[in-house]
């Protein structure tokens, strides 16, 4: 392993298990609702980002991206996917809910793979479509048992789905793409808080200062999360990638069921298998076919 590999699964592989203990920081957070969570996780992201293009001088983008409206459009788009996305989880982590946001998270990549056939024209091997199946399955028993759609699971797994979708085919870096999201976003979440503070309900004017430096950091923590999965992704294969990303909800099952205690029936551990047995179908087949070009010279 050369060593720009080696950086990028340390880089990666620091990022996914932020993102699996990111429950034990918004557990801090219970006593501010999760919508305003995200707006405050909106605006000092927006500053942090800022800050670091204002080190790097980096504002030229800006500029020739007025001239491309689609583009604009796209990462509005993206921008409303990502909101999304850290609203359900953050309302299902303050509402002890983490063990159907680590599902949630565990089924991404699969969905990756049928997004990648639906829009992309990709063309999914066949043991990735058993995969599929396995975790359709999986999905459709956990329904059965639970009488209703595991809907943080697929909230989560099909907004982020997308997400990565339109941040495949941006023509924006992670700093940049981050960036034009929150100051989407920024106007909506600085109004909500304003009106919220004017109304007494906002955190800002109600909470003791250790809630408030919690709020900040939130941007900071997001920022550097998402910008060392950008630069690990850039050094390794997606073979790669795709197996450190399990980290992230193995960690966060971990933590549901051991220190949160949420409850698991066993019942529910038939489904949960299907969907583990359907990851390990697809990463031990990526494993072979990133391998079968390296065995066949051979």
């Amino acid at each position: 392993m050369t060593n720009e590999s080696s950086k990028g699964v340390l880089y990666a592989a620091a990022a996914y298990a932020a993102w699996g203990l990111f429950p034990l920081f918004f557990k801090l957070l219970s006593q501010v609702g999760a919508m305003e969570v995200v707006a405050h996780r909106t605006v000092w992201s927006l500053l942090f980002v800022m800050a670091l293009l204002l080190v790097k001088k980096h504002f030229r983008w800006m500029r020739a991206l007025l001239d491309q409206p689609k583009v604009l459009g796209a990462f509005a788009l993206s921008a409303l996917l990502l909101a999304t996305n850290w609203l359900v989880y953050v309302w299902a982590v303050q509402n002890d809910h983490v063990l159907d946001a680590s599902l949630g998270y565990f089924i991404n990549p699969l969905v990756n793979v049928a997004l990648g056939f639906l829009v992309l024209h990709e063309r999914p091997r066949k043991l990735q479509w058993l995969a599929v199946g396995l975790a359709a399955a999986g999905v459709i028993w956990l329904t059965v048992q639970g009488g209703r759609l595991p809907w943080v699971a697929l909230s989560l797994a099909f907004s982020f789905g997308f997400y990565g979708l339109l941040r495949k085919i941006a023509p924006l870096g992670a700093l940049e793409g981050l960036t034009v999201e929150t100051l989407v976003l920024a106007p909506i979440a600085i109004a909500a808080l304003a009106w919220w503070s004017w109304q007494g309900h906002s955190a800002l004017v109600a909470a003791d200062s250790s809630t408030l430096l919690l709020l900040l950091l939130s941007g900071p923590l997001t920022a550097v999360t998402l910008l060392l999965f950008a630069s690990g992704a850039r050094r390794i294969p997606m073979t790669t990638l795709g197996l450190l990303q399990y980290i992230a909800p193995s960690t966060q099952f971990v933590l549901g069921v051991w220190l949160y205690r949420e409850p698991f029936q066993p019942t529910r551990l038939i489904g949960f298998a299907l969907i583990w047995l359907a990851l390990a179908v697809y990463s031990l087949e990526s494993l072979w076919a990133s391998r079968r070009p390296a065995l066949q010279a051979a």
